[in-house]
């Protein structure tokens, strides 16, 4: 085998095996995401619509006082854009780490970590 054959074949051999040793991003059930989920006092609710409501009843808040947003589920990255009553928007990014009928998981990129129950 020439030398250039086998640096050839060892790039190719190489490539392969970073290729293959890259995780990809796992991709969670939109629809599981749909109802209310709890940590504590803090509370989600997710329609169909992609829109939503979030509330902390520790601050004395109801869902119908409760602050709205819309969301988006792509692969593993959950995105909140909550909408504030004075005017704007406030964009939070997550990545589900856990997505089940009854569990929900999710982190930021500060890495703060969430926790939720349906």
């Amino acid at each position: 085998m020439s030398m250039k054959k086998f640096v050839v074949c060892f790039v190719v051999l190489v490539s392969i095996m970073f290729n293959s040793c890259t995780p990809e991003e796992e991709t969670f059930t939109e629809s599981y995401l749909i109802g209310t989920w709890v940590s504590g006092t803090l509370h989600y609710k997710y329609l169909n619509d992609k829109t939503g409501t979030t509330w902390d009843t520790k601050d004395d808040v109801t869902e119908a006082e409760g602050q709205a947003f819309t969301w988006t589920l792509v692969k593993s990255e959950l995105t909140h854009i909550h909408i504030i009553q004075a005017g704007g928007t406030v964009p939070k990014v997550y990545t589900v780490t856990e997505l089940t009928a009854t569990t929900l998981k999710y982190h930021d990129s500060f890495g703060a970590t969430y926790s939720f129950t349906k």
